[in-house]
């Protein structure tokens, strides 16, 4: 997403000048969330935790902060109608007008635990669903889409691939098929509502194995190819828009990554662990609901391969960590120690691997490889041993090429609670999340660790929302963090 490359500049509040607790907000802290007649969608379920939050924590600048990140989804984004007598939800990022599978996603993923109180809620994504299947069918290979289906995009000039209108950007990136995949499977779970998977789901599902299939490149290089006109080396894919040679292993090739920057080695071993946790949910989906049953052996077949190449290629051992997960790897034997915040990230596999995945590689079961590896990864990748982790006088956190040097994003900082036990660990999380807003009350994709003033994109809501989980989820667990 280019437009996060935009540095703004902006002053703190100055304490006390905001309205007080007798104009219905939080004392001392600025009215900025969207006015409630401007906002594009509203959720009673959403408005009665901001209030029980609110009223019941001491930390006032957390809870002023939520009141503004967790709905911001919802006030700002969405855009809800009904069509053909189905709900039909477009969702953009923020500031740029179009719909990225992954973070419609991930934006709507923090409200699935209100559905059941809240039927206009369910109903909102339901419409998400319906959206990206459309989107899937539309081409599996794409990343972003927009709601008009004949709008060009402004890449149609510098994009050598097969562009078709109704599309943004077509960056493939494996995230962009499992993030539906994660949100089906979390909305069925939470809500027991089976009226999203249709035919239609169905049918997406299917390009969504096929496209799996093609990109094992066992049997060719597969239709995908990717080229831009740019001086930014990470809008382009070199060998002719196929990536740097691999040996083919059995795991999924990624040109991108999910922050939409070219891959180095095309297996992106995060991306790959989502796709198993993927299958997996999807198995689980297909099997609980009766339907799909030729889906079945493929998504098996492909879970296998994953299972194999995965237990080969996604762990090395580091001199000074012992074992641990690359970022990517080329089937050779060589790989990219690293992260990158965007999630799937390696910090944020135990936020998304299925519980229904036990395997050898799981990271959620004490007693299993997974586990020890993703705890030494862990360790490398909040240290210097990675190349995108930042730390200086405002903060500590990861970042990425993406928004370039010292820039911190506050995902992996909300991420690293997120995957957290340590009640110390996530309470440092909190405090430098408070304070890393720049006195916006929202939080940004990124900020310079010596200057929070110095950040990225406004408007983020993704970022915004995440860490309205994160709040939500501690105020359920561990109040006193909030205290």
């Amino acid at each position: 997403m280019l437009a996060g490359g935009a540095i703004v500049t902006s002053g703190r509040w100055a304490a006390g000048a905001g309205r007080g607790a007798a104009g219905g907000g939080v004392p001392d802290f600025p009215v900025v969330r969207t006015p409630e007649g401007k906002r594009k969608f509203k959720s009673l379920a959403v408005e009665k935790v901001i209030r029980e939050i609110r009223e019941n924590i001491g930390n006032k600048e957390i809870g002023w902060l939520f009141e503004n990140c967790f709905p911001n989804t919802l006030d700002t984004t969405v855009d809800f109608s009904v069509a053909d007598g189905k709900p039909d939800t477009y969702v953009i990022t923020g500031d740029i007008d179009a719909m990225w599978l992954r973070d419609s996603s991930a934006q709507v993923w923090p409200y699935l635990s209100l559905c059941k109180e809240d039927p206009a809620l369910q109903q909102l994504i339901r419409g998400v669903i319906r959206r990206q299947v459309s989107c899937i069918l539309r081409d599996p290979y794409a990343n972003a889409f927009y709601k008009d289906v004949n709008r060009v995009s402004e890449w149609k000039k510098t994009d050598i691939t097969d562009m078709k209108p109704g599309i943004h950007e077509r960056k493939w990136e494996i995230d962009s098929l499992c993030y539906p995949i994660r949100l089906a499977h979390g909305y069925w779970e939470s809500t027991g509502d089976t009226s999203p998977f249709d035919a239609d789901w169905l049918a997406a599902m299917g390009k969504v194995l096929r496209t799996f299939r093609e990109q094992q490149r066992k049997d060719g290089q597969g239709p995908y190819t990717f080229q831009r006109t740019t001086s930014w080396a990470t809008d382009g894919v070199p060998m002719g828009g196929y990536g740097y040679p691999t040996k083919k292993v059995g795991l999924i090739h990624s040109m991108f990554r999910p922050s939409d920057d070219a891959t180095i080695y095309p297996f992106l071993i995060p991306s790959n662990l989502f796709a198993l946790s993927s299958l997996r949910n999807l198995r689980t989906l297909l099997q609980s609901l009766g339907v799909g049953k030729e889906l079945d052996g493929p998504a098996f077949a492909l879970e296998t391969d994953l299972v194999n190449a995965l237990n080969d290629h996604a762990v090395i051992t580091h001199p000074v960590f012992g074992e641990v997960f690359a970022y990517e790897a080329d089937g050779f034997g060589n790989h990219t120690l690293m992260d990158d915040a965007n999630v799937p990230s390696l910090l944020a596999l135990p936020y998304l691997q299925s519980a229904h995945f036990t395997g050898d590689l799981s990271v959620l079961n004490i007693d299993k490889r997974g586990f020890s590896v993703y705890q030494n990864t862990r360790r490398m990748l909040w240290s210097e041993a990675n190349p995108f982790f930042f730390k200086g006088k405002e903060g500590e956190g990861i970042g990425g090429p993406h928004a370039g040097l010292d820039m911190i994003w506050p995902i992996s900082i909300i991420m690293k609670a997120l995957t957290s036990h340590d009640s110390q660990e996530i309470a440092a999380c909190l405090k430098q999340l408070q304070h890393c807003h720049a006195g916006t009350g929202f939080m940004h994709e990124s900020f310079h660790k010596d200057d929070t003033a110095k950040y990225t994109r406004k408007w983020f809501a993704w970022a915004n929302t995440l860490f309205g989980e994160l709040v939500l989820r501690t105020y359920r667990r561990s109040p006193a963090l909030l205290s």
